[in-house]
């Protein structure tokens, strides 16, 4: 299987050139494989949604390269308008992205600005409604009478009108209540085994990666500091946020008094530190990580991870 998109050294920053300055990505790379389910992880803050926003021209980046299919999303501008039909947005607030005055107009919107005629519109429409679950009543609604649950529903059928190569959720069910939440990620689970596209969900929820993806990017201060497989995360994960991640989650069946939290607080994206990132809160920092931001170190094909503690050197005397 190859490549549907590869983020290559990609960096974005908002304001440029102003003293309010953010640099929201800074060197991002991974790859998503044809069919895979990835999922992006990481605080409010990390640069998560910035990242998305790039995945069909919403935003050009600073530096880097958005692949797709191997072509670069932004080598002829002008023709950026046709990478935008192979990906497929999902947003955290429907309410934001709904605007005519029907569900079913809504869907259509899309198809209609692909030039496709009146009967493939509906034959497009009525096919994605069925599939998560939208009857003929509710197409002919108005988007605002319907419930968080049902909006996302029609985002997700928006999503698919085009049938994207990639489908990206960012927190779907961020607004929605418990029982909401399991429906729209039952639906998202049900679409990995029946579309032909890859998945990318962005999520708090460690629960959710874990059951749900194969492949996982863990994000902090606009930089991925480790990925690799669902397994490699989760069962060794390597980076220190990544370790303090997955020892703030609850575990079944394991009384706690108070569940662990990662001490100190994300840098100030105004004024990042020259060092890592992650130092001034880091519980098993070195002496060396002070000095430049680490490199990515390869713990095997598929897991790497951005940390002094994995350079030769360190693990000889840690040894």
């Amino acid at each position: 299987m190859g490549s549907i998109i590869k983020v290559d050294h990609l960096s974005y920053v908002y304001n440029p050139g102003m003293p309010n300055a953010v640099t929201a990505l800074d060197d991002v790379s991974f790859e998503v494989e044809e069919g895979d389910f990835v999922g992006i992880i990481g605080a409010t803050g990390s640069g998560k949604s910035t990242l998305i926003t790039h995945m069909n021209g919403l935003n050009k980046p600073t530096s880097g390269h958005i692949i797709i299919d191997g072509r670069d999303l932004w080598a002829e501008p002008e023709k950026i308008r046709e990478f935008r039909f192979l990906t497929g947005l999902v947003f955290q607030y429907p309410e934001y992205q709904l605007f005519e005055e029907t569900c079913y107009k809504d869907i259509a919107f899309g198809p209609r600005n692909m030039g496709l005629d009146e009967a493939e519109i509906d034959r497009r429409v009525h096919e994605a409604a069925d599939f998560v679950g939208l009857d003929e009543a509710l197409l002919q609604r108005s988007p605002f009478e319907l419930s968080g649950g049902m909006r996302q529903r029609v985002m997700i059928a928006i999503a698919l009108l085009c049938d994207p190569e990639l489908l990206i959720a960012d927190e779907p069910t961020t607004a929605l209540d418990v029982t909401i939440q399991a429906q729209i990620l039952d639906l998202l689970r049900s679409l990995k085994d029946r579309i032909n596209s890859s998945i990318m969900l962005i999520t708090h929820d460690l629960g959710v990666i874990a059951e749900m993806a194969d492949y996982v990017v863990v994000m902090y201060a606009g930089r991925v500091v480790e990925k690799g497989t669902v397994e490699e995360i989760f069962a060794h994960p390597s980076h220190p946020y990544t370790i303090g991640l997955m020892a703030s989650k609850p575990v079944v069946g394991k009384k706690v008094d108070r569940l662990y939290s990662i001490p100190g607080k994300v840098p100030n994206p105004v004024d990042m530190p020259n060092y890592c990132y992650f130092k001034d809160r880091c519980e098993l920092q070195l002496p060396c990580c002070s000095g430049e931001y680490p490199c990515e170190i390869s713990l095997s094909p598929t897991h790497k991870v951005s940390c002094y503690r994995y350079y030769e050197e360190n693990r000889k005397a840690g040894e």
